[in-house]
């Protein structure tokens, strides 16, 4: 398991679809597997769970983004990628999982 916490300036909506496009972009076997969006007041949050076939691996692994802005204040970003091991009780090769969640700060960092 890999894991991403950062506070972010800006359009949520924005960074939400950028997220989304590079994403899914980026890989020909990524896939958006499920949404799911929250209001209350003036706080949203957005979760997405993708999926990509890691050839370092040669397993799928899941990467899960979660969103969470109260009125204009900072937008918090949570990621964590699950999957990729091939073992039975610990994890070993868990390559699928850190090139997953970099590509993600490659898209954070543009």
């Amino acid at each position: 398991m890999a894991k991403l916490e950062r506070s972010i300036n800006g359009n949520m909506n924005e960074l939400l679809n950028r997220i989304e496009s590079g994403i899914l972009n980026g890989s020909m076997s990524a896939s958006l597997e499920d949404a799911s969006d929250f209001e209350s007041g003036t706080a949203r949050c957005s979760v997405r769970v993708f999926e990509r076939y890691s050839y370092a691996g040669s397993n799928r692994v899941s990467l899960s983004v979660t969103l969470f802005q109260n009125g204009d204040e900072p937008i918090q970003l949570s990621a964590i990628t699950a999957g990729g091991s091939q073992a039975v009780f610990f994890k070993i090769n868990t390559l699928g999982e850190e090139a997953f969640l970099e590509k993600l700060i490659k898209l954070l960092d543009e």
